[in-house]
Order: structure tokens, then sequence, then C-alpha cells
């Protein structure tokens, strides 16, 4: 059966009123006369209001069937869609997503195409439809559509007939890459032969890659790692427990670490290198309980757990840490978790960190001293100078104990009294030239902790220097920067919501430091976050895309849609979610 060009569909982005935010989309396409260009990037008249999931070479036309029109009219109930409503660029009679592969390619008028991979779907499409549920039910309903890049440019119209010239290698459908990616069952197999499509996009590859090494890891991590980096090892118990004080140090002016030990003999968890765990404070009687995150610091072990705080000015968890409790009292503590982990890898080790973000990498460096670790491992550190400098004689040793170990220190204000060479290796700060510098490889693991602009500048300092992403491992204190597309705003500190408090279960943001009672007029906790201004991630706000999946320290909830394929153990999805009870999310 032949396949046909309906209509040729365009509109430059655009801003859209939604929920009381102006979204920036270019999800609003109509029909155009005669014919256009395809050009590697787009077709001409054509834009993107969000380039990072949408538009590119890799996804230069959108396509959508007409038979796939006709369906959703009977599902819905709707009337006749007009063209362009899906937000396709071509329109077309034939090409289904369970006929097409990927790689297969088409001539099209004067212009040559190549399938690439199954659209992905987000909010916006729901929005141009007034159906939220859109997102998922392209997905569940294996309808999604597909992306093509122009191989050789030109001149298209409506009308043309679409003329396959080649078949893509392993014969994978549309259909069948989108459900391995978002839907349960990801076979090994499948995998590797989705792999072996070199037309297949780089994001989608990577996330498959992921799914596929999560295959061999043994079963040990849940949830989808094609769609999730917050898919570590499930949480060794639910909610808190109590561990006793063993003992309190001094590391520094500023720092100080805690060590924690089993009440109840039972043994504890031993963590993977990086994780944190939450302890829950009752400080004030009358108030709701704080919550704070804490990296493990020292080396992963079942006997006992140490972590190291800073002591702020003004800060209420650290405050009545460091003057109200003694060795031998109690704290509720949450099992470890998180997915800043040390990797068992051969490349170089890079473990980059400043102030008291020195703590995950600790228990990383302490990890590969255990092991007689024969990976080259640099370990750099930023301070202000040795009275500011935490676990000073801890990492000399444990660097002793590694034979390819390199060592640079930085002060950025150093005392006279402190030898340089000794006590630091330099003045200054860390940067990428810092790294270039001595001579580190592009090609290593790069471990990153410290303040949010240390972050930021090392990340895209590593980017621009050629490093894959993959490679870049950082971890945050606090609350995270949110991403949500096609919306910019600044958003003030995470606080109540304006309106009159809720009567329900309590919800604790514990990154952001707030917690609140749940109010059914929020139809997830999502929307409760976002009321909050809490920092969140999203895009689909349909159970799909797993951009919102994080921690669940305590507590349980219910899905309302039930989530395509589920989080990880012990992580929730805030945008399908509401609470059983009292819950504890780790934002």
């Amino acid at each position: 059966m032949s396949s046909r060009l309906v209509a040729v569909n365009v509109g430059l982005p655009r801003e859209h009123a939604w929920r009381g935010r102006v979204v920036r989309t270019g999800i609003w396409k109509e029909p155009v006369a005669g014919r256009r260009m395809a050009r590697r990037l787009n077709i001409d008249g054509d834009g993107q209001g969000d380039v990072t999931g949408h538009g590119g070479e890799q996804r230069a036309v959108l396509v959508y069937q007409l038979e796939s029109y006709r369906y959703w009219e009977r599902e819905l109930g709707r009337s006749e869609f007009a063209f362009g409503v899906f937000g396709e660029n071509f329109t077309v009679d034939g090409l289904s997503d369970h006929a097409v592969c990927i790689g297969d390619r088409y001539r099209i008028g004067e212009a040559l195409f190549e399938v690439s991979q199954p659209r992905v779907t987000c909010y916006r499409v729901g929005m141009r439809m007034d159906e939220p549920r859109m997102a998922a039910l392209l997905v569940s309903h294996g309808r999604p559509g597909f992306y093509m890049r122009v191989l050789q440019e030109g001149l298209v119209g409506a009308g043309d007939d679409i003329v396959k010239v080649a078949g893509g290698p392993e014969r994978m459908s549309v259909a069948e890459i989108n459900a391995l990616l978002y839907l349960p069952g990801h076979r090994r197999e499948d995998l590797q032969r989705a792999l072996r499509i070199p037309a297949l996009s780089s994001g989608w590859q990577a996330s498959l890659h992921a799914l596929l090494n999560q295959t061999s890891d043994g079963g040990s991590r849940t949830g989808n790692a094609g769609l999730s980096t917050e898919n570590g090892p499930p949480p060794a118990w639910p909610g808190f427990r109590t561990l006793r004080i063993l003992r309190i140090d001094q590391e520094s002016r500023t720092v100080f670490s805690i060590v924690l030990t089993s009440s109840d003999e039972r043994p504890l968890a031993p963590p993977l290198p990086g994780q944190f765990v939450v302890v829950r404070l009752h400080s004030d009687p009358g108030a709701a309980p704080l919550l704070r995150s804490y990296s493990l610091s020292g080396a992963p072990r079942a006997d006992h757990y140490r972590i190291s705080i800073k002591q702020e000015e003004h800060g209420a968890a650290s405050s009545y840490l460091r003057n109200r409790i003694h060795v031998g009292d109690c704290l509720e503590v949450s099992a470890p978790r998180g997915a800043f982990t040390l990797r068992p890898d051969e490349r170089p080790a890079v473990l980059l960190s400043a102030g008291v973000g020195v703590t995950p990498v600790l228990a990383m460096l302490h990890a590969l001293a255990a092991a007689g670790s024969r990976r080259e491992v640099w370990w750099l550190y930023g301070a202000r100078n040795r009275v500011e400098h935490p676990f000073a004689r801890e990492t000399d040793e444990l660097l002793r104990q590694l034979p390819r170990s390199h060592r640079y220190i930085a002060y950025s204000q150093p005392s006279t009294s402190e030898s340089l060479g000794d006590d630091f290796d330099a003045r200054g700060h860390l940067d990428l030239d810092v790294l270039t510098g001595l001579g580190i490889v592009q090609e290593a693991d790069f471990y990153l902790c410290g303040p949010a602009s240390f972050l930021q500048d090392l990340t895209r300092g590593l980017l621009s220097w050629g490093v894959p992403r993959s490679q870049i491992h950082s971890e945050i204190f606090g609350a995270g920067t949110s991403s949500t597309p096609g919306i910019e705003e600044q958003r003030p500190p995470p606080h109540a919501p304006a309106s009159p408090p809720g009567k329900g279960p309590r919800i604790s943001f514990a990154r952001s430091g707030l917690s609140v009672a749940w109010d059914p007029r929020f139809q997830n906790l999502l929307e409760l976050a976002e009321a909050c201004d809490v920092p969140v991630h999203w895009s689909c706000r349909t159970g799909v895309c797993h951009s919102c999946e994080v921690g669940l320290i305590g507590g349980s909830v219910a899905y309302d849609p039930e989530p395509l394929d589920a989080p990880a153990s012990g992580n929730l999805l805030i945008c399908c979610s509401r609470p059983r009870g009292d819950v504890v999310i780790d934002l």
C-alpha cells in the first residue's frame, strides 16, 4: 500500500497561558499551502520553543499518521481534528508506528529522510489538545509518532508520494523501540538489538545503554535506569530507624562528625560510597521535626555510620546537633540512599570537592583504599585555609595507600603559617585550567560535590572540554534547581502554600526543610510542591517520563494514573501520586 504526505505543518514558538504560567512552545502547527524546504534542522517556517527536548538534527521532522488521528477521534469521542494538532510537521497517510522501523529511509518530494527515534512525549501535546492524559495515552496505546532526520535537503509538499528506499537494520519498529524504553519488560536481547541500529538517536541510545547496564547488575537496582538517574539500590529499611551516637569528633573549625551505631543489635546495611542519610530531629516538641540530608563520610561499613555536618551560624539543625546532643543519645535516621555513588570502572577517578562537599567523595576514597584499587585516583579539594580544611590527615593517609594517587589542595586564603607544598599545593580555586594543567585526561570519571556555583562552573567547564555528560557525576546539598520545560520563572525560597493550610497528612520536603499539611484540592504531590515553590523536575506530568522521580524517605502514596513503568523501590513519581498518610520526600 502506497503512503502519501497529507499535510505539511509548521509554526514558530509562541507564548501560551497555562495554569497561571506562561509557556513558550512551538506545539501549535498549522498546515501550509505550496511546497516548503526540508532542511537539516527544520522545515522552513517551523521552530521549537524548547530545543532541549525537540528539534535539532536528529529530530528535524515529526511525523504523525492519519490512521492515528481517526483512532483518537474514536477513543476520545472528539470531532475531526485539524492537521498539526499533535504537533507534527508531516501528517501522513500510511507509515504506521508498528510498520515503520528505526533506520528506514524515505524519499518525499525532493528530500531524503531517515527514521531516528519515537516521539518523546511531554505535557505540551496534552496542553495543545486540552487532554492532560495525552502524553501517557500516546505511549500506552502504542501510537507515539516518530522523528526523522534529513539526509538530503529538498522541497516537499502535501500530496507527495512517500517512497521507501531502504530498510533499517534489525527491523525494530517505532512502537517496539518506544515500548522498550517506556513500558515494563526491558528484555536484554531486545536492548542489544536496538543498540545495533546506527540510525537510533544518541539520546535514545544512552537511555537504552543505561537499561542494558541495569540488566547486568544482578537485579540490585530497580526502576527504569533509562529514564531516571534516581534508581540506586532499594533502601535497606523504610522510614526512619533509631541509631545511637557512638562518638562526636571535631574535624575543622566549622565541621564536626557524628558516628552512629545500631541501638538494638540489628546490623546496619553497608552503604554504597557516596550515599547519604536523612536525619529527623525533634528540636521543638511543638513544631514539625527538622529534616536534613547528610552524606556518609566514612568507610562503607555495616557496624557504624559517620555523618559530617557543617556548623552554620544560624542553622537550626546544625546548632541542635552541635549543642544539644551527646554521646549515648539517639537519632532517627533513614536508610542510606542516593545515586551519587562510585562506579566500578578502570577509568581514572577524579574526586573534586570544596568545603563540606568533601564528605561523599571522602567515602569514595575510603572505598578505593579499602579495595586496594589500582585505578589512577585524583584527589582535588578546595578550602579557605588549613583551619577550614577537614579530614586533611585522614585523606593524606588514604592517598598513601593507593599506588596511583595524586593530591591537589587549593587554599583561597592561606595564612602565613601554612606551608605551600605541605599543607596545600596552590593558592586559588579549582577550575578547568587546574584540571588541564595537571594532565588529567578527558576519559576519566569525574565526581563533584560542593557549593552550587562550584558545581555549575566545573560542570560547564568539563562539558566544554569535551567530557561526556555520562562521566560527570555530582551531588548537591539542599534543594536543587527546577526543570520546567518551556517555562522560565524565578521562584522564591520554599514556603507554605498561600492558601489556608490543609488538614490532611503531613508532607515533608526534606531537602527544602519544609513540612506542610496536605490539602486534597491538589491533584498530586507535584502540584503541592509547586504551590510551595519547592524546586522540582517534570516533563510529561502523567507518569511516563520519570523526570519527576525522587526518593520517598518515609510513608506511602497512591497513584492516579498508574505509572506506565514503576519507579525504583523507595522512590515515587510526584506528578501522579497522592499521600496515603504522612510522607517524607527527598526534595
